[in-house]
């Protein structure tokens, strides 16, 4: 027996997030038909809202709903730290380890020319343009410590080396192929905390 077109289409829109696959997105699509009605409808209005408001900030590219976001327009920040970080997952767990005050960038993605990704698709032009704005001294490659991700830094670390600019990788304290997301905040505060030049 063959589902609605709108359930199969609901279905294969769920199949979109990472790691959902084909079951996955069936039971979470009979979940929200027959047993909730209003987290559907929350689901639907917070999701239209998002990509109705939601946009990147001007200066550090993370999601805001302003122009420029809260973090970029803090007196307290230090304006003389770039810190350069993949996602914004990677942002909040440098903010919830408390070790760093300076500013982000945050590329939203990787280097990885299989997929695709070169250096226009994770915006470093405008990763350039921040770091050479007069107030950047120093900044921080906190990239994962994935191939990709050593890959990135190292790119953006030669750019930035031919504009004389002071880089630093936040150190090794971090597992080798793992991920800021998954750290805990005190082993990423070290790995900050001994950060080296390169």
């Amino acid at each position: 027996m063959k589902a609605a077109a709108s359930l199969e289409e609901l279905i294969e829109s769920l199949r979109c997030l990472p790691g959902v696959g084909p079951r996955s997105a069936q039971r979470m699509a009979y979940h929200l038909l027959q047993r909730d009605h209003a987290g559907a409808q929350r689901l639907a209005h917070s999701l239209a809202y998002a990509l109705e408001h939601i946009r990147h900030c001007e200066k550090c590219n993370n999601f805001t709903e302003e122009v420029v976001c809260e973090l970029c327009r803090s007196q307290r920040r230090d304006a003389t730290l770039l810190c350069v970080v993949e996602m914004p997952a990677d942002l909040l767990m440098m903010e919830q380890a408390h070790c760093y005050k300076g500013m982000y960038f945050v590329l939203m993605g990787r280097l990885s020319p299989l997929d695709g990704i070169g250096p226009r698709e994770i915006h470093l032009d405008r990763l350039l343009k921040r770091a050479q704005d007069g107030m950047v001294r120093e900044v921080v490659l906190a990239t994962n410590f994935t191939v990709e991700g050593e890959a990135t830094a190292h790119y953006i670390g030669e750019l930035l080396h031919d504009k004389g600019m002071k880089i630093t990788r936040i150190a090794r304290g971090l597992p080798v192929g793992g991920e800021l997301e998954h750290v805990d905040s005190g082993t990423l505060a070290q790995a900050v905390i001994e950060r080296r030049e390169i």
